[in-house]
């Protein structure tokens, strides 16, 4: 019996330093956050003498810093482009990385096989090896740029492997062959299965990729910078450089301007998050 309570008390107290240590790295990665809406809610001069002050320790605590923001930025004009884009590019990524998926997965031959090998080689490259050289293509040659179908069109291309890696793992663990077969033995085609039988199953993985790709099209700085260059079709994190002079910037609209970009997404991570820790963990057993 004493050495049941010697382990128990042992236990309690890994268990309470683990919290504790929880808790630290949490404060410190919620930190850059909290002084963001801390700063966002700051007068200029505020900020510069004492960035790091509570709200509580000065005076001026104001809330002009949201309403020039949405001015200066051109918030709805912003919105509406960063909408357009993310739900369209989300929207095709998903549907073509599911149907691409799935073909890898059910037609086992040395096509499928080589596809899916290149798409997950892909993954390494780094976008900045070859930015330049699509800036120069797409520019240059085609003359595409400064569009928002390209920018579309890029973010649909460069999230496709990705996708396809996660999607692959699901299908291939969850989707039982079984249902399928019996779909074709009440007369469906194999696009009537694919839509009808496993799309639907596909829900937790869904849920995951497109809180993901929601995340990167909808913050994504460096291709819409290389790709868009009229004001009018400038996305929210495009928007945002409108704050920078040349030789100084106004940190409270700042602050308050990248706030107003978070809060869309933010919200939509909320309410899928248990979808996406489900998705992740189904994704990526096999």
């Amino acid at each position: 019996m004493k050495q049941t309570t010697i382990g128990g008390n042992k236990r309690k107290l890994m268990n309470g330093l683990a919290v504790a240590l929880l808790v630290v790295i949490f404060i410190a990665y919620m930190f850059p956050f909290l002084m963001v809406v801390i700063n966002s809610l700051k007068q200029k001069r505020d900020i510069i003498k004492s960035p790091f002050s509570w709200l509580f320790t000065i005076k001026g605590l104001s809330f002009d810093n949201f309403v020039k923001a949405f001015t200066q930025m051109d918030f709805l004009n912003a919105f509406k482009n960063s909408l357009f884009v993310t739900v369209s590019a989300t929207v095709l990524v998903t549907l073509l990385a599911a149907m691409l998926a799935y073909y890898i997965v059910r037609n086992k031959n040395k096509l499928s096989d080589l596809t899916f090998a290149l798409m997950v080689a892909s993954m390494i490259i780094p976008f900045q090896a070859i930015m330049i050289p699509l800036v120069s293509i797409y520019g240059s040659s085609l003359h595409v740029l400064n569009h928002r179908l390209t920018l579309i069109f890029m973010h649909t291309g460069f999230s496709m492997a990705m996708s396809v890696f996660m999607f692959h793992g699901f299908i291939k663990g969850n989707i039982p062959i079984a249902l399928e077969e019996a779909s074709c033995i009440d007369g469906c085609t194999h696009t009537q299965t694919f839509f009808l039988i496993v799309f639907p199953l596909l829900k937790p993985i869904i849920s995951t990729m497109v809180i993901l790709n929601s995340m990167a099209f909808w913050n994504d700085f460096l291709l819409p910078s290389l790709v868009l260059s009229d004001k009018a079709l400038l996305t929210l994190p495009l928007s945002t450089y409108s704050f920078y002079g040349t030789y100084s910037a106004d940190y409270g609209t700042i602050m308050a301007g990248l706030l107003l970009c978070v809060i869309p997404i933010l919200i939509l991570y909320v309410i899928l998050q248990k979808q996406i820790i489900g998705g992740v963990v189904a994704g990526a057993v096999k």
